[in-house]
Parts: C-alpha cells; sequence; structure tokens
C-alpha cells in the first residue's frame, strides 16, 4: 500500500498555513519512508492529479475558512463528503484550483486509478493576515492532527 499525505496553505497568511506546519511536523516523525510519501503542496493544487496515482490511500491536510465554528476546531471528514464537482468552469485556473476541485478533475482523469481511500483534515480559521505565525488554537489543533495521522499509521504497520 502506498499512502500520500499532503499538506495545503499559505505560510505567510498566519492559520492558513497550518496545513504546512502538520506536514513538516509528520517529517520529524516519519523521515524516509518507503510507503509513505509526504507532499508539501503549498498553495499548488493541481499536481494533486499527478502525485494521486499508484497511491491507495491519501491523507489532505487543509484550514478552512467561515466554518462558523470556534477557531482550532478539528474536522475528519471523507473526500466525498467536501467535493465539488466543477462544472467544466472556463474560469477555472490552474494556479487558482483548491485541492477539492483538483480531486474531482483527478477522479475524471484517473477513473479507475482513483483512491477510494481519501481522507479530509480541515481545520478551523479566522487569521489570513499576512503572518507567519499560528495562532495558538490553530496550532494546537495541527498537533492533534499530527497525532491523529500517527496513531492511523502505526495501526496500519506502516510506522
Amino acid at each position: 500500500m502506498q499512502i500520500a499525505i499532503m499538506g495545503f496553505g499559505n505560510p505567510v497568511r498566519s492559520d492558513d498555513g497550518v496545513g504546512m506546519y502538520v506536514i513538516e511536523k509528520l517529517k520529524e516523525h516519519i523521515g524516509d519512508n518507503e510507503v509513505i510519501n509526504i507532499f508539501d503542496m503549498g498553495t499548488a493544487a493541481f499536481e494533486v492529479l499527478f502525485g494521486l496515482k499508484g497511491h491507495q490511500k491519501i491523507i489532505l491536510v487543509d484550514a478552512a475558512l467561515n466554518t462558523n465554528e470556534p477557531v482550532g476546531t478539528l474536522f475528519k471528514v471523507p473526500a466525498e463528503e467536501v467535493l465539488r464537482a466543477p462544472q467544466d468552469d472556463p474560469l477555472v485556473f490552474l494556479h487558482g484550483m483548491k485541492w477539492d476541485q483538483a480531486l474531482s478533475y483527478a477522479k475524471k482523469i484517473l477513473q479507475d486509478e482513483y483512491p477510494n481511500d481519501i481522507q479530509v483534515y480541515l481545520i478551523a480559521i479566522e487569521n489570513t493576515k499576512l503572518e507567519v505565525e499560528l495562532s495558538d488554537a490553530v496550532k494546537d489543533a495541527g498537533d492533534k492532527v499530527v497525532e491523529h495521522i500517527l496513531d492511523e499509521l502505526k495501526v496500519l504497520e506502516v510506522l
């Protein structure tokens, strides 16, 4: 089984960088591993289409704005619950595409090779100011995501 873990976000937009924070922490804990591939996706998402090929399990981490929940609230949802089905929208640009749109396109492009096991961790945020620090609540939630992912990888016996 090949597992991909992808973190998204803008590290210079305060709490929006939580996906990158989680990825960095996971790299420290996991190191080199033949089964687990860790992708620092930043704000790019179209690359997801090609990064998914050959993986049976995908774990995504990103910030979620405007959730009406307290900052730092953690959501763990199956990808199909958050996927938007884009209508072949001519206004969707490669560099402006979010991961959920990219997954929707990946499903069309990869067809039978599209992985069935995709899990998404979202962390509620408010602050997207031009800052490099995470708020304490979001950092704590990021640490919880790291723990959840490491626990899941131990259960799968890949760590």
